[in-house]
């Protein structure tokens, strides 16, 4: 796998969509610290570290939805691999009001 962000933001994606509550990805220290923003800034109700069902270590991520919707509408990855973007803190554009 190339890219394992975007790899645990589409199953996040695709978790919601299908209204599940709970998602699992493969664990690493990169993707706790991405999980732990997500968590600080109330887009996720949190995660665990557990075992999947190869008994490899994964981290099991608990969605959160307000309404009955998801509480995160859009989610991708701006910086890939393929294409790296750099900016300032002061350079980055607030995307729905300050709230996304």
């Amino acid at each position: 796998m190339n890219d394992p962000i975007a790899d645990m933001l589409t199953r996040i994606r695709n978790a919601q969509m299908r209204g599940k509550s709970v998602v699992q990805t493969p664990a690493s220290k990169l993707r706790g610290w991405v999980l732990d923003v997500l968590a600080d800034e109330g887009y996720i109700r949190g995660y665990e570290k557990v075992t999947g069902g190869n008994g490899h270590p994964a981290l099991e991520i608990s969605l959160k939805y307000f309404d009955g919707a998801p509480v995160i509408r859009e989610l991708k990855r701006v910086s890939k691999p393929g294409r790296r973007v750099y900016l300032g803190v002061k350079d980055i554009p607030q995307v729905r009001q300050g709230l996304g």
